[in-house]
């Protein structure tokens, strides 16, 4: 298999883990493809752990796709891309401490969610705006977006602490705690 297979098959199969929910069931290919090519990076030092998980989160594809490759590979070495990012948080949330039989799989509910909070769920291939969606992005990595979240990942409309300085996952785990 090529690199360029390998990251095909990949792309594809984190998109299947959010693609059960969608967004006016409208096609967001293009905006997932550019969130895939933006690398993540973080200002709070516990935000490395996003990175870490989205880099693992290759780990688990190879395992449920059946492929082999040696931990050495160049396919580990790529940056974490913000795509990566936040399909391994929504991922992490619904298997680590949102998961309901009852309810089933909202991995991409979270994953979603976020896209919303973002500001990007306007972004289908239909209208989708490269400039826009940087601007968004860019604004989300340097953390440049509103006190209570609006324009990040999380939004909490009463949130007594300022997001900005608080680390994606516990912004994560106040979230998860208020929709309970």
């Amino acid at each position: 298999m090529t690199k360029l297979e390998l990251n095909n098959r990949y792309f594809k199969w984190m998109c299947n883990l959010v693609s059960d929910f969608k967004l006016k069931n409208a096609s967001y290919k293009k905006l997932l493809a550019h969130l895939h090519q933006i690398e993540f990076y973080y200002i709070l030092p516990m935000d490395e752990n996003r990175l870490v998980d989205g880099v693992y989160f290759r780990r688990r594809f190879l395992y449920e796709e059946g492929i082999d490759i040696p931990l050495g590979d160049e396919f580990f070495e790529e940056p974490c891309s913000v795509l990566e990012m936040m399909i391994a948080l929504a991922y992490r949330c619904e298997e680590q401490i949102m998961t309901n039989d009852t309810i089933g799989d909202r991995t991409g509910q979270w994953f979603w969610n976020m896209i919303v909070n973002l500001g990007l769920g306007p972004m289908n291939d239909l209208n989708f705006d490269i400039r826009i969606v940087d601007d968004i992005i860019e604004r989300f990595l340097k953390r440049d977006y509103e006190p209570n979240g609006k324009g990040g990942l999380i939004f909490l409309p009463n949130c007594p602490h300022d997001l900005r300085d608080v680390d994606i996952w516990t912004q994560m785990m106040w979230y998860l705690s208020s929709e309970e």
